[in-house]
């Protein structure tokens, strides 16, 4: 009987505990649903977070690439603009300088246009003889006269010009002095100015041109002619074997005037 009463209890327990772990194995199964359902929906954020990554990594290479090739076309643009203005300027001054040319061509043509004294009514033969240059007679007393007035200041510009462009220096550089003398305020008194250190460039006196150059900078520190009388400068420089002080001048001429024919050359100078 006791046998019995033992068996039935050990049965009642037995059944009391399978009781709560059967509710105890329900609520793992729900909390392990509930856990591999949030794996999925972090893996779902962290695939989403990764292609946005990606996305933003395509999009921010996309702007660099952008940004570079607007960069690109900026600086190309700006190169192009600074070529022609370069040219433009360089055209002026070519266009200038066939002027000057012109103006000494015609000022040389002159003389041949002066008509011939008129001859004498009576004899035939010229009333005063031959002129000699200048229209002065060569057998009147007055050409052992004193110059006559000063010529106008194109007249005697175009004049000095032609001389130099014949390699009359010594001619030339009297012209331009002239010039700057009797018309020290024209716009073409800075020209004059270098001119003369182009003449005695010529004449290889290298140190009296670049004195010449050197009144031009100080005289005329706005004149369009600064860059290549600085080249020239250093030029002579370089013929009188100093050379350092040579390159100053074409690194002074690359930095102020980067864009002129003056620097172009500095450059070449610049390059061993």
């Amino acid at each position: 009987m006791i046998r019995r009463i033992a068996t039935v209890a050990l049965a009642a327990a037995a059944l009391l505990a399978a009781g709560p772990a059967t509710a105890a194995n329900k609520d793992i199964e729900r909390l392990a649903v509930q856990i591999a359902t949030l794996q999925g929906q972090v893996a779902e954020i962290q695939r989403a977070s990764e292609e946005s990554r990606a996305e933003l990594r395509r999009l921010t290479e996309l702007i660099a690439e952008q940004n570079a090739l607007l960069k690109k076309s900026v600086a190309d643009r700006r190169q192009q603009d600074e070529t022609v203005a370069a040219s433009l300027k360089d055209l002026g001054e070519r266009v200038a300088e066939v002027a000057e040319a012109l103006d000494a061509i015609k000022a040389q043509a002159t003389p041949l246009l002066t008509p011939l004294p008129a001859a004498d009514a009576a004899t035939g033969t010229p009333a005063s003889g031959p002129a000699a240059p200048g229209g002065v007679p060569a057998s009147s007393p007055a050409s052992a006269a004193p110059a006559g007035p000063v010529p106008a200041p194109r007249e005697l510009y175009s004049q000095a010009y032609a001389d130099f462009a014949r390699g009359n220096y010594d001619l030339a550089v009297q012209g331009f002095g002239e010039y700057i003398r009797n018309y020290p305020g024209t716009d073409f008194t800075d020209n004059a100015q270098y001119w003369i250190g182009e003449c005695l460039y010529g004449k290889k006196m290298y140190a009296e041109a670049i004195e010449a150059w050197n009144t031009l900078f100080k005289d005329h520190p706005a004149s369009d002619k600064l860059p290549d009388a600085r080249v020239k400068k250093g030029m002579a420089l370089e013929r009188l074997g100093r050379k350092s002080q040579a390159l100053v001048e074409y690194r002074y001429v690359v930095d102020r005037y980067p864009n002129s024919q003056a620097a172009r050359i500095a450059r070449e100078r610049l390059t061993p």
